[in-house]
């Protein structure tokens, strides 16, 4: 039996960029711990998959789409999770994009659409499911920062910029929100392959990072749920502000042989 506080029965989540990857990882462990998980993203197609995952665990969903540059269409999801659940009380914000090019060679557009995906669409979530949040004087809100927050990654400035943005977004909302009874986290996760990132996992890349990693493994996607469960649940309601490593202890290592 779990410990009570970790229980997310009754809870509400929607999870932007919880169609594949790192994202529906967590959509359905949330909905194994116990909560009625929105899965959203583009694609309707997939959005309805991730939705039929989640009824899979005995739990509710909805398959409304959003796409995060549009702020509007996350007003929407929020009008449809409080029309079916009454509230919203975790949010997750994993929608993310990336590109490797040098950087004296990266175009201003692609940085602005890399930018404006990781960055601003986690600040415009948050800004429209905070809102809600600090009406009701509760909330969690989960964002995915990265390795690129606090470590340089070659080739992959822009991705890195927009994620280390994310770290002090979470630092700051955390400080402003605190009174409201909002708890504003993030999961730094460490080498997990995804659809994302495989193409930039092949070869010396790959093979560093696995040097670099004490347990000289990728994560498997699952061993980030626990991370999130406790983040999303009352177990956490003293925790604000921290940037949490599932990493295999890459950030800890200095010398590894």
């Amino acid at each position: 039996m779990s410990h009570p506080k970790l229980d997310l029965t009754s809870r509400t989540a929607v999870v932007i960029g919880g169609t594949s990857g790192i994202g529906l990882a967590l959509a359905r462990g949330l909905a194994q711990g116990g909560a009625n998980v929105m899965p959203t993203g583009r694609r309707i197609q997939l959005v309805e998959s991730a939705a039929e995952q989640i009824r899979s665990f005995g739990r509710k969903s909805l398959a409304v789409p959003c796409d995060v540059t549009d702020a509007a269409s996350m007003e929407a999801v929020l009008r449809s999770a409080i029309a079916e659940f009454g509230k919203v009380d975790i949010l997750v914000n994993s929608a993310g994009v990336t590109k490797r090019s040098a950087t004296l060679d990266f175009s201003l557009a692609d940085w602005n659409k890399i930018l404006d995906t990781n960055l601003n669409g986690t600040l415009r979530a948050c800004q429209v499911f905070g809102r809600h949040m600090i009406e009701r004087k509760y909330g969690r809100i989960i964002n995915i920062a990265s390795l690129g927050s606090v470590l340089g990654l070659y080739e992959v400035t822009a991705y890195c910029a927009s994620k280390a943005g994310v770290a002090a977004l979470t630092k700051s909302l955390a400080v402003e929100w605190a009174g409201y009874g909002v708890c504003v986290n993030a999961i730094i996760p460490g080498v997990f392959r995804t659809d994302m990132n495989a193409n930039l996992l092949t070869g010396p890349r790959g093979e560093e990072f696995l040097i670099r990693t004490p347990m000289h493994r990728f994560g498997d996607l699952d061993e980030l749920v626990g991370a999130a469960v406790f983040l999303a649940s009352d177990a956490a309601s003293f925790v604000t502000g921290h940037l949490l490593p599932v990493d295999g202890g890459i950030l800890a290592s200095g010398v590894n042989q």
